[in-house]
């Protein structure tokens, strides 16, 4: 047996044990994992934005215990193991890269990100359409990206960047519009529609929105911090400081970066 296989091996025997003989592992259900599972998944989300090989792997680790563990309850359930889990993703993957498994022919990334969707729509045949594999608990600008990358799949996108630009120019005047207007439904449609139409653009210039903005919360963040040390250095308390103080700090922060 190869190494994988003895980690692999190792990791169930773990689980049986622990789930046999520990009071909390004895008791989760899937309900009571659920919550844990997406905590998992943004440290994990977190270790890789901060490009931590270390944290990576711990982080995966973390996350395959939720898959083994969910897997183990779903067999005492005679629903299905471990096993099934992963020979079906291999199933999956096999019919969704015809590519690589048979003779149909995609020569980049964006023909097989078509043919997946192509293909996963027409297996699954679902009642609710394309868009419906997208989770209903995603965060919103994960969810925007994913729906509208969803919709290009098929050909429903614009023709270019450019074009999409426009639509962003269009939205703001529709936001700026409804600033006037006191109709505060109103204004939240059109602020969703101009994020819409940023995340688009994003999608075009092949940017990662979530990525992009999380940068810019960590340099947020990194200057916001500079300004109150250095009031506090001068002291102060920041709600004692003027708004040009902190403004002169925040363009120090600026200059040393």
């Amino acid at each position: 047996m190869n190494k994988k296989l003895e980690a692999t091996q190792r990791l169930l025997e773990v689980m049986d044990r622990l789930r046999s003989e520990c009071p909390w592992d004895r008791e989760q259900t899937f309900a009571s994992l659920r919550k844990n599972t997406i905590e998992e998944t943004f440290e994990l989300c977190d270790a890789i934005t901060a490009e931590s090989m270390e944290d990576i792997k711990e982080e995966l680790g973390d996350l395959l215990l939720h898959i083994v563990f969910y897997a183990k309850m779903a067999d005492e359930q005679h629903a299905f193991d471990y096993a099934d889990v992963c020979n079906a993703l291999c199933d999956k993957l096999i019919y969704r890269h015809p590519h690589v498994y048979g003779d149909v022919l995609a020569e980049s990334p964006e023909e097989v990100k078509q043919n997946w969707e192509a293909l996963k729509l027409r297996k699954k045949a679902r009642k609710s359409g394309l868009l419906g594999g997208v989770p209903r608990s995603l965060p919103a600008m994960v969810k925007a990206f994913r729906v509208s990358e969803k919709a290009a799949s098929v050909g429903f996108d614009w023709h270019s960047a450019k074009d999409v630009w426009a639509k962003v120019q269009e939205e703001i005047s529709e936001v700026e519009q409804e600033m006037t207007s006191g109709d505060k439904a109103r204004l939240e449609s059109e602020f969703g529609d101009l994020f819409f139409a940023l995340i688009n653009t994003c999608r075009h210039y092949g940017i990662d929105p979530e990525n992009a903005l999380e940068l810019t919360n960590k340099k947020f963040i990194r200057r916001f911090n500079h300004v109150e040390k250095a009031i506090n250095e001068s002291g102060k308390e920041l709600c004692d400081a003027t708004l040009d103080e902190m403004e002169q700090h925040w363009q120090e922060a600026k200059c040393n970066e």
